[in-house]
């Protein structure tokens, strides 16, 4: 067990609750906060988060609760677990009750809706540039996370101190968490995988068979680098956890609500329609105008990306968008990476 400090885990959905666990499981007092009081004191009862994860007992050492100056007074670091769209309010929350040394972790994964932002610029302008501030992210799901199944992320900081504090408070009982200082490139994966997971789900949902969903796999992890060039990330942190780890968990295991989207709209689904079909978030939906605009922005060609936010924004058909695909140019495929 990790002797470590209290630790506040901010947002109560499924991973967030999962990550908690893991936290309380390795021996830190672990705060859970959400902000309906009677759910978190229903939570703290019944010691099961019966919405997000059912099944998945809390350690004794959690503590579930809504009040955020209770959690954020009586822990070392902060670790945020809110949906994107979320971050920047929850940093606003935050910016009263917290102290200078505190560091934030996030496992928000994808870009900020209108901005564009990424989570630890988000986290900058809120709460300070200073701040030691993380990325969490690799391929979790938090079911399996919160049952104790062995499951490896990536820690990435700028801090290396901060970076290997949040990963040994992590670490053990089956979970491996790795340090980084690459924390674009962890952010890229997160950002862009949900947008692929849902590319793959509809070419499954039309029909176009094995070959094609290891094709797009593959060349969406292509699309990925390219983008993580153009931004400087690191090579190696696009094939590490956070990018084809992440990405080939998302478009391969209908755990993924961005997958079954994709399924649904290739078979003939409106993205309304969809979503109302599926529980909780669809992060791909929300991510994927954000990207189309990075790249944009950046000159950057993602067909797949690219198609797949044409989809989900009704401008073209699921299978019109396949087969415009299918129709580019043939071209090599190595030396497409430019840094």
């Amino acid at each position: 067990m990790n002797a470590t400090r209290p630790i506040a885990v901010i947002g109560a959905g499924a991973f967030g609750t999962a990550l908690a666990i893991q936290l309380a499981r390795r021996g830190a007092v672990t705060y859970l906060w959400g902000r309906d009081a009677a759910t978190m004191a229903n939570l703290q009862q019944s010691r099961e988060n019966l919405r997000y994860l059912r099944g998945c007992r809390l350690p004794a050492q959690l503590i579930a609760t809504a009040d955020l100056a209770e959690a954020v007074a009586d822990s070392g670091d902060i670790l945020i677990a809110t949906p994107s769209p979320a971050l920047r309010e929850t940093c606003q929350r935050l910016a009263s009750p917290l102290r200078s040394e505190q560091g934030i972790a996030c496992a928000s994964k994808g870009l900020e809706p209108a901005t564009g932002r990424f989570a630890h610029e988000v986290i900058a302008e809120e709460l300070g540039a200073q701040r030691a501030v993380a990325i969490i992210s690799g391929p979790t799901f938090a079911k399996e996370l919160g049952m104790g199944l062995p499951t490896a992320v990536t820690v990435a900081s700028p801090d290396a101190a901060f970076a290997k504090r949040m990963a040994a408070a992590l670490h053990g009982d089956g979970f491996r968490a790795y340090t980084s200082n690459d924390i674009i490139g962890v952010e890229i994966g997160g950002a862009a995988k949900n947008v692929l997971a849902i590319a793959v789900g509809i070419a499954d949902g039309l029909g176009l068979g094995a070959n094609t969903r290891a094709a797009m796999i593959t060349r969406g992890l292509s699309e990925m680098a390219r983008l993580g060039a153009a931004l400087g990330a690191h090579p190696q942190t696009l094939m590490g956890l956070s990018g084809l780890g992440d990405l080939v968990l998302t478009c391969t295991d209908n755990q993924s609500r961005n997958r079954r989207l994709g399924i649904l709209l290739g078979e003939g689904k409106t993205v309304a329609e969809a979503q109302a079909l599926l529980e909780g978030v669809v992060e791909g939906v929300r991510a994927a105008p954000e990207v189309r605009r990075l790249a944009q922005g950046l000159g950057v060609q993602l067909p797949l990306l690219e198609m797949a936010s044409a989809v989900i924004a009704g401008e073209i058909s699921p299978m019109a968008a396949a087969k415009r695909l299918a129709e580019r140019p043939q071209r090599a495929e190595t030396n497409e990476i430019r840094h």
